[in-house]
């Protein structure tokens, strides 16, 4: 036996580089409303179009997600390849805004940031790794074809590719 304890984080990698430097000091004062997309901060979490009391003043900033966008360091990646996906870009595209609003609802916070568009490769940035995820999993399902998830832990990043041809 070995007096030396193991833990968890004996094991596992470190992912907070910047040591919570992105992270506030204190609790934003509530209601916010973001200047950009129009979602408020209330009882600590942000949300879609909540009512705000008529009483209090609210105060303006910005999101999250909108400074993640203004700031271009996106968390996911969708990478759509394949013939299929040349001939279906406008249905591809559809399911994948649609799909990207019903995660809003989930979390306004995850959002598509560009769509980068060559003529055999779509490529789709967002703000969260886990609309990544959920956008790979929508193209499986609807259209079959290959996917394959790539998470690096250092840096909180997803990669998904999505191939179909014929």
């Amino acid at each position: 036996m070995r007096n030396k304890r193991y833990t968890n984080t004996t094991f596992t990698k470190r992912v907070d580089h910047e040591a919570g430097r992105h992270h506030t000091r204190r609790s934003l004062p509530e209601p916010i409303v973001c200047e950009g997309c129009g979602t408020t901060f209330s009882h600590r979490r942000w949300a879609r179009k909540a009512r705000t009391p008529a009483k209090q003043t609210t105060k303006s900033a910005l999101c999250p997600a909108c400074k993640q966008v203004r700031s271009g360091l996106p968390s996911g990646f969708v990478h759509v390849k394949g013939e299929f996906s040349i001939k279906h870009r406008v249905e591809i595209e559809h399911l994948l805004r649609n799909e990207a609003e019903r995660g809003a609802q989930d979390n306004p916070l995850a959002r598509i940031m560009a769509w980068e568009s060559a003529e055999d490769e779509l490529v789709i940035s967002t703000t969260t790794e886990h609309l990544a995820q959920r956008l790979g999993h929508a193209l499986e399902k609807a259209f079959d074809g290959l996917v394959r998830y790539d998470f690096s832990h250092e840096n909180k990043l997803a990669r998904v590719y999505w191939e179909r041809d014929v």
